[in-house]
């Protein structure tokens, strides 16, 4: 029992040493640091100490980090059995101020590390960089005019070198300037790294334009002080410290009466100040002249001042002017004298600006010039220029209005002077030329379109007898009194109503020249048959309503309408009035305009188609006569006789046979027979009267009872163009055909012409209907109306007719063809 409590002890004891000899190992080792100078000249390698350890066991010694593996690499090394430390080249302490390096010792017998620590190299500065400027030179540029202690320029350098050490510090310092002149100079204070310079006394450009400065910056190394230099050159901008002077002028120093824009001085000025700049440009100033009668402006080549007339002199109001001139330049005046240099601080120096200064003023002087006006001869005057003369219109010939007045000025010309008339472009008043008299030439009437707003100017002159005469200008206004000399006239004469079952109404207006109260309102009376036809509501005033009652009807109307004047004064004027139905057209007279072309009304067109067929029908008689002509009288008008002829010229007479042949009809030719139209109308008249009848009271018989049927039921077979296109083609019939043929066909029309006839109802003739274009006055009344089934005709084929119809219409009845183109 007693041998394993000894072991467990033995054993806690041996763990216990080894674990406290462990501790000792890793403790770390205070060692001194190591300095080296930069850029050491060597020789290389020299030793820079020794890093020791307390030991009782072999170690190798290993270093690394900045300055032996690591940039700068190959500065340092170590002994690894001893631990000295070697430098074998240069460092730049600029670049690495400080090396940090890691040292560590490991156990020979086992190659771990048994000591680990940091350790640290300082590279020492050494004073290797000079200051530098930057940039390397200055230059500025600074006016003359400026007062001392003022900056003239800032410098900047900086040094390589440590700045917490002399050789990193620097100061300025001004070498010198050139040229050296006795009215300046500079000096310069520092801040740091910056150097400000600034100067003392008077700058003067007329000394020096220009100063060239050499700077110095040198540091505060303890064993060599490096140091650089900058130039600076300061320009010197001219100011005004000169004074311009007018030394003198040339030009004539006169000028003429009424003359202006002309040169009468130039002015030379002296300035010592450098040409062509702000201090030598010469700035004018007119005294004495509040009329404003001269302007003066600087000539920019010369520097001249040129004195210029602008506004016309009057020799009898003066014959002199004196004025005065003074100049200044473009920037303002300075003044500075150095007293007394001094050693510390400014110098005493006298100096002021022409800004600042109460007594700038004193310093302008005043240059006196005295301009002569010459008298030349001046035209006459109106006198008042403008005369005035109230006049009523239409007063007679010859009566003066007023007499004209004019002066002459002048004192040393003559003045006698006559008048003549201008501009009178009614030629109204004449002008006495000795006199001046203003009398009326020509009856004057106000409401002349010359006249305005009642007024009426002329234009007259006055001429003196100089050498060469001058004219003066004067107007007469006519101020013209108005006189009830014109009558109320309607403004149109032509107006539209509208048709309507009610009452309708337009305006009427009348203008009257002249004004109230001889004008408006104006009363109106309608003349004529216009009971309950037409009214006027209100019948005064300048436009009143005219109204249609209910039994006025589509047409065109004329009557007169009495108009007079707020005193009376009037006439009888005539009005048109078109009554029209508004819903088709809103304006009648286009309706009309366009119903009187070529194609006239469908009306118009079915009494045209009417006179056609009837020409045809005798056309057809006419050529039905071959061997024998007969005149035949005709039942319309008794003075005159158509003539058949199948030729051009006039046939010889033929006798109606006695009467139609019976024939037998065969089906095949009845059945050919066409419904009853206008050829077949014209084909029952030829035959008609070239077979069936011999007696005259017959044949008038039977050519009214054809007219009859032909006017009423010829156009109602006629549906469109091919039916009338199909009566023109059988004109060219050839009448030579078989005469049985004819008979035969003959027949049948005959039968189908008489049941056309309503039974048991006469073939009268209808009433004639009055038709008329819209806005013509009706001839015609208590008229019968003509009944026409719409649906066996229609007006609109009338005006489907192409030119075919127009060229058989033309041929037919030329008469009337002229009459619609």
């Amino acid at each position: 029992m007693k041998t394993w409590t000894l072991a467990l002890i033995l054993i806690l004891f041996i763990v216990t040493v080894s674990a406290l000899s462990k501790i000792r190992q890793k403790r770390t080792w205070i060692i001194d640091s190591f300095t080296i100078e930069e850029e050491s000249p060597g020789p290389f390698p020299y030793p820079l100490g020794v890093i020791s350890v307390d030991k009782k066991y072999l170690v190798n010694f290993v270093l690394s980090g900045s300055g032996v593996d690591l940039e700068p690499k190959g500065v340092l090394s170590i002994n690894s059995k001893t631990g000295q430390v070697l430098v074998h080249k240069k460092v730049d302490h600029e670049a690495f101020p400080v090396l940090r390096l890691k040292f560590e010792a490991m156990n020979v017998s086992n190659n771990k590390v048994d000591t680990r620590l940091g350790v640290e190299v300082k590279v020492q500065d050494i004073n290797d960089h000079a200051p530098v400027f930057k940039p390397p030179n200055y230059e500025t540029r600074i006016n003359e005019s400026e007062p001392q202690g003022k900056l003239v320029l800032r410098v900047f350098a900086s040094d390589g070198d440590d700045m917490n050490t002399p050789n990193g510090t620097f100061r300025f310092r001004l070498v010198s300037a050139n040229p050296k002149t006795d009215n300046v100079e500079f000096y310069m204070t520092q801040n740091e790294n910056i150097g400000s310079i600034y100067f003392k006394g008077c700058l003067d450009y007329e000394k020096a334009q220009k100063y060239t400065l050499l700077i110095e910056a040198k540091d505060n190394g303890e064993k060599v002080q490096l140091s650089s230099t900058s130039t600076v050159t300061v320009n010197i901008a001219d100011h005004n410290n000169h004074l311009p002077e007018i030394t003198g002028h040339t030009g004539p120093g006169k000028v003429k009466e009424r003359e202006s824009g002309v040169d009468v001085l130039r002015l030379q000025v002296m300035d010592k100040d450098t040409r062509g700049s702000p201090a030598w440009k010469a700035k004018f100033t007119l005294h004495g002249d509040p009329e404003n009668y001269f302007k003066i402006q600087t000539d920019p080549k010369t520097n001249e001042g040129i004195l210029t007339i602008v506004k016309a002199m009057d020799y009898e109001e003066q014959t002199s002017r004196n004025v005065s001139i003074s100049v200044e330049n473009e920037v303002p005046y300075f003044f500075c004298k150095v007293n007394k240099p001094t050693s510390q601080g400014l110098w005493d120096v006298e100096s002021f600006t022409e800004s600042s200064s109460k007594d700038a003023a004193k310093l302008t002087r005043l240059y006196p010039v005295a301009i002569a006006v010459e008298d030349i001869n001046d035209p006459p005057e109106f006198v008042p220029a403008i005369k005035e003369i109230v006049i009523m219109e239409n007063t007679k010939v010859g009566t003066l209005l007023d007499t004209l007045t004019a002066k002459d000025p002048d004192k040393s010309f003559g003045s006698s002077f006559h008048y003549v008339k201008g501009e009178d472009k009614n030629n109204w008043v004449n002008v006495d030329p000795k006199t001046g008299q203003v009398s009326v030439a020509k009856v004057m009437d106000r409401e002349s379109p010359l006249v305005i707003n009642s007024t009426y100017s002329v234009i007259v002159y006055v001429v003196d007898n100089a050498q060469p005469p001058l004219t003066g200008t004067g107007t007469v206004i006519l101020h013209l009194g108005d006189q009830n000399d014109n009558m109320p006239i309607l403004k149109m004469n032509k107006v539209n109503v509208c048709l309507s079952d009610e009452e309708t109404m337009t305006n009427i207006t009348a203008v009257d020249l002249d004004l109230p109260p001889y004008s408006a309102p104006f009363h109106y009376e309608l003349l004529g048959d216009v009971k309950e036809k037409w009214r006027l509501e209100p019948n005064h005033g300048t436009t009143v309503n005219l109204v249609r009652e209910k039994n006025v009807y589509s047409g065109y109307y004329e009557f007169q309408v009495k108009i007079s004047d707020n005193q009376g004064f009037g006439s009888v004027q005539n009005l048109s009035v078109t009554v029209c139905d508004c819903t088709i057209t809103s304006n009648c007279n286009v309706r009309r305009a366009v119903t009187a072309q070529p194609s006239l009304s469908a009306i118009g067109i079915i009494i045209f188609a009417l006179f056609l067929l009837l020409a045809l029908l005798l056309m057809a008689l006419l050529l039905s006569c071959k061997e024998k002509k007969t005149m035949i009288p005709s039942d319309e008008t008794p003075d005159w006789y158509l003539i058949n002829s199948n030729i051009e010229t006039p046939g010889t007479d033929c006798k109606m046979p006695p009467k139609i042949p019976q024939l037998d009809m065969s089906e095949n030719v009845l059945n050919t027979t066409k419904p009853l139209g206008a050829q077949n109308v014209i084909s029952t008249q030829e035959s008609l009267l070239q077979n069936g009848f011999e007696s005259g009271i017959e044949q008038q018989m039977i050519r009214r009872s054809l007219r009859r049927s032909s006017t009423r039921h010829s156009y109602r077979q006629i549906k469109n163009y091919d039916v009338m296109d199909s009566m023109s083609r059988n004109l060219s019939i050839n009448y030579s055909e078989d005469l049985h043929m004819r008979q035969a066909l003959l027949i049948q029309l005959n039968k189908s012409l008489f049941q056309l006839q309503t039974p048991k109802m006469e073939l009268s003739d209808h009433e004639p209907y009055c038709y008329a274009d819209e806005g013509e006055p009706e001839t015609c009344q208590n008229l019968d109306t003509i009944s026409i089934p719409e649906m066996d005709f229609h007006p609109d084929i009338i005006t489907n007719l192409d030119f075919q119809f127009n060229k058989l219409a033309a041929i037919c009845r030329p008469d009337l063809m002229s009459e619609l183109e």
